[in-house]
């Protein structure tokens, strides 16, 4: 059931509205009135049934709550408790008095992720981006012309070892046969702590045989508790024979296999490498980000999974822009890890650093060519900012929501910049105005001096 609106309580009757105490030029305050809220009720409305349960949340709660949790680089948790700290951000919630309450439990985001979906997140970024186009901030001139790139959104996982993964398997089938009253012949809890701590310590020690053979002790510990269960378990319930399988597939792995299981508790998790000497190796899945070359709004985002070309990714990122800003792109700048793309049409695809000697280039087009490199810092303040650098969302739909919240993060901040940056120059203006009054005022005193 949606919400309801709470009744006028009397204790209120005295109390100040938020809109009468708050300052009306404060970016949040102005963006609170600029954003269609309406829309997300439109939309999010037939999720809910209605007249049955308990009433849920407002949905203008949990989409402000999504905004500022990935503008502001917060956590579900504490993105509750700075909104009780701050009235500007209640106000942006939708709240009309002054809130000594949490609103909600942190789960309760969580749960209305899982509702929406990707499909739901698409279109927090999609509002995001058309109250941009009303305000005549992010103009149509401005998507004729877009930057593309990929990085890597890593998830919330410890560095693969083989030690480390048989370890975490074993225990995990371990408590999976508790659960259900399996009697296991040993579970090897002691002797596989005792295997894992003396196999860190020989690595350490750069003893490499005999830390080999710790690892070896603690696979075998983990093939015993796996066949254990098979031969006692005749009649497996999905969950189990999920485990089961993820177990049996990481004691077949080899050194150089592909799509090999890095995580327990994420196995969709990809190995990546995009040739940095600082990391040679990222663990996540493969982002395409696609900016505006002029003033580096993501009107685009789109995680993929299975480690794909790069080239491969720009057809459908670029689907996206259009269909999220209804504005055809003209050119498209990438640098040369799109070569041999898949995109076909009148968009003209422009590559760096792939002019032969004696092609035409005009001087505007290389002033272009070498705006592409504005994308880098922009994905950087994705990944510091806006929380892209390190997933803790579930699955394979957490990572497409978390960088599409991320771009939605992104873009809010720039929309507060934009109101808040007027501000900074009329103070300027101001300041500079006091200044040149003080010299005249000075000048004055001292003429008057030198005359008496």
């Amino acid at each position: 059931m949606q919400a309801k609106k709470p009744p006028l309580r009397p204790e209120e009757l005295f109390k100040n509205r938020l809109d009468q105490i708050l300052n009306d030029k404060h970016p949040l305050f102005r963006l609170a009135d600029a954003i269609n809220w309406e829309y997300f009720v439109g939309e999010f409305g037939p999720l809910y049934i209605e007249n049955k349960g308990q009433p849920g949340k407002p949905i203008r709660l949990l989409v402000a709550l999504h905004y500022l949790k990935h503008a502001y680089d917060e956590s579900d948790e504490s993105v509750v408790e700075r909104f009780l700290e701050n009235p500007y951000w209640q106000y942006f919630c939708g709240f009309e008095y002054f809130q000594h309450e949490f609103p909600l439990d942190p789960t309760s985001l969580v749960k209305w992720r899982r509702r929406i979906g990707v499909d739901g997140m698409e279109k927090l970024f999609y509002r995001m981006l058309k109250t941009a186009q009303e305000l005549g901030l992010l103009k149509r001139s401005h998507l004729h012309k877009v930057n593309v790139d990929t990085t890597v959104q890593e998830k919330a996982i410890a560095f693969p070892t083989d030690a480390r993964l048989y370890y975490k398997m074993r225990e995990k089938l371990v408590v999976e046969a508790e659960k259900r009253g399996i009697d296991l012949r040993q579970n090897y809890r002691r002797l596989g702590r005792k295997a894992l701590v003396r196999q860190g310590r020989y690595s350490h020690a750069r003893q490499m045989k005999r830390a080999a053979k710790e690892t070896k002790k603690l696979k075998n510990y983990l093939g015993r508790v796996t066949r254990d269960i098979r031969r006692k378990v005749k009649d497996m319930d999905t969950e189990l024979k999920e485990f089961l399988n993820l177990s049996e597939r990481l004691l077949v792995q080899k050194r150089d296999d592909k799509n090999k299981l890095y995580s327990i508790h994420a196995p969709e998790v990809e190995c990546i490498a995009k040739g940095k000497i600082h990391k040679r190796y990222e663990f996540g899945c493969k982002v395409s980000v696609a900016t505006t070359s002029r003033d580096n709004w993501v009107v685009g985002i789109q995680a993929h999974h299975g480690n794909p070309y790069d080239g491969h990714t720009l057809k459908s990122v670029l689907e996206q822009v259009v269909r999220l800003t209804s504005c055809q792109i003209r050119e498209v700048f990438c640098d040369r890890g799109y070569r041999g793309h898949n995109c076909e049409g009148k968009t003209k695809i422009h590559i760096t650093g792939r002019r032969k000697r004696g092609d035409p280039i005009t001087r505007s087009l290389r002033k272009w060519l070498k705006r592409r490199n504005a994308i880098e810092p922009k994905i950087g303040h994705l990944k510091t900012d806006n929380r892209m650098d390190r997933n803790y969302l579930k699955g394979t739909d957490g990572d497409k929501v978390n960088a599409l919240l991320s771009g939605c993060g992104a873009n809010l901040r720039k929309l507060i910049a934009a109101f808040f940056l007027p501000f900074l120059e009329i103070r300027r203006i101001l300041a500079k105005i006091t200044k040149n009054f003080q010299r005249t005022i000075n000048a004055k005193n001292q003429l008057q001096y030198f005359t008496a």
